[in-house]
């Protein structure tokens, strides 16, 4: 069920949103819910890749949390430049496996 959300915003913004708005032939509330929505998962996959950088979870478990293909996963790593954990321990794994 939807949750009405109330909050504030500056002059400035009010009218960017409203000329966002006239522009894509939307309501203020739509162009407001797609900036949440789009802004809310940005978040949730820097937070995400955050954990992954930090050796604290798999890309795997990137992917799966933020609703992405693992494929979609390595691009949005890929995409911000994310230093992959890869250890010379985890080489050495790697190359005994050979």
């Amino acid at each position: 069920m939807p949750v009405t959300l109330t909050t504030r915003v500056d002059d400035d913004l009010a009218k960017l949103i409203d000329d966002i708005a006239a522009k894509e032939g939307m309501d203020r509330s739509t162009v407001i819910r797609r900036f949440l929505t789009r802004a809310a998962k940005d978040w949730l996959i820097e937070r995400s890749l955050k954990d992954y950088e930090e050796g604290k979870i798999t890309l795997w478990q990137v992917a799966e949390r933020c609703g992405l293909s693992l494929w979609e996963a390595v691009s949005e790593v890929e995409k911000r430049e994310i230093h992959v954990p890869y250890t010379p321990e985890d080489l050495e794994e790697d190359l005994e496996g050979i």
